[in-house]
């Protein structure tokens, strides 16, 4: 399906629904926005200031959505108050993000909307992101997943209809690893350090990773900071404000695109093709199954920690480890056409 095609049929599905937008500015948020303006009955951006965002987030989404001609609300929630969310455990991103969309739902509910949408595509699937559970146990409309945009078609389409949007939307306490506790002295410090290195390299995207102490930089552009007197000035700002070592990161900032699917070479000839994917995370199958069961018959073992099933005459197999399979398909297209119907349907261990 092209572009274009798949934003009419995100358009025909918004049509006659009072929509509220869960709003960052970021690149998903903003094309979801910009289509509900031209299609629902009628559309909202909300943005929840939850306490660990850059501030430069919220003023983002502000002018991204004036630009667009959305109406924009902020409200708050402080994450810094919730014991759990501080413990930061591996699950902290369901944590927040349920939070959070508590705070939509009672938005929606005290405004008369019908239903909330999120920016998630098919692509953020292939990542290790807890917080998509919240979409399924809300009732959350995600329609770019609905049609299979993934990231790369995402912004395709925002430059097909000139739209900016912000590079930078994640919270400062994914700068911490889990397991370590998120306190408000390293979020104050993780937001004077990302501030400080854009102010004096003009880099837009800046993380400062805070690992027990140690600062590690990630920058989008890393020629903006080589240089001896920039790097010595951070250095010196950085353990001042308590890191006792800084590092850089020379890799760089970036998406790290993965594929839907690559293709792997079979053994029997009667496979004719195989494809498969490795999700970062465990499958809960008996939850997979239910879901799948929406497609056709699907064979299920619990024990053995597999699913099965024949969709438009391939063979898809799950396992709890992540891996997915697909067996007969022609070729990547076919593919990926295949899992954009299942990795919306599958469930993970929380």
């Amino acid at each position: 399906m092209e572009i274009e095609d798949k934003l009419d049929k995100i358009r025909n599905y918004l049509k006659g629904k009072k929509i509220v937008v869960a709003f960052s500015g970021g690149a998903d948020s903003t094309l979801l926005a910009k289509l509900a303006t031209e299609s629902a009955d009628e559309a909202v951006a909300v943005t929840v200031d939850n306490g660990v965002l850059p501030s430069e987030c919220i003023t983002n989404a502000d002018i991204i959505a004036g630009k667009i001609g959305i109406e924009h609300e902020i409200i708050k929630e402080n994450l810094m108050e919730d014991e759990l969310f501080l413990s930061n455990t591996p699950h902290r991103c369901y944590i927040c993000k349920n939070k959070m969309y508590n705070k939509l739902e009672e938005y929606q509910s005290t405004n008369n909307f019908d239903a909330i949408a999120e920016g998630t595509n098919i692509s953020d699937l292939l990542e290790d992101r807890p917080g998509i559970m919240v979409n399924y146990q809300k009732n959350i409309l995600t329609p770019l997943l609905y049609v299979g945009m993934t990231s790369e078609q995402v912004i395709e389409a925002l430059e097909i209809l000139n739209i900016k949007y912000s590079n930078s939307t994640t919270c400062y306490a994914t700068r911490i690893p889990t397991g370590s506790e998120i306190t408000t002295k390293k979020i104050n410090r993780i937001g004077y350090a990302e501030t400080m290195i854009k102010n004096i390299t003009g880099v837009d995207v800046v993380r400062v990773r805070d690992d027990n102490d140690l600062a590690r930089i990630e920058v989008l552009d890393l020629e903006k900071i080589l240089d001896k007197k920039i790097l010595s000035h951070i250095t010196s700002e950085l353990t001042s404000v308590g890191f006792k070592k800084v590092t850089l990161d020379i890799g760089g900032y970036g998406d790290g695109k993965k594929e839907l699917v690559f293709y792997k070479p079979c053994k029997d000839e009667a496979d004719k093709i195989m494809f498969e994917t490795e999700l970062p995370y465990s499958v809960f199958i008996e939850g997979t199954c239910r879901e799948l069961e929406k497609l056709g018959e699907v064979k299920c073992s619990k024990k053995m920690g597999v699913a099965m099933m024949e969709i438009d005459g391939k063979n898809v197999t799950i396992f709890n480890k992540g891996k997915i399979v697909a067996r007969r398909v022609k070729d990547k297209e076919d593919a990926q056409n295949l899992m954009n119907k299942v990795l919306p349907l599958i469930r993970r261990e929380i």
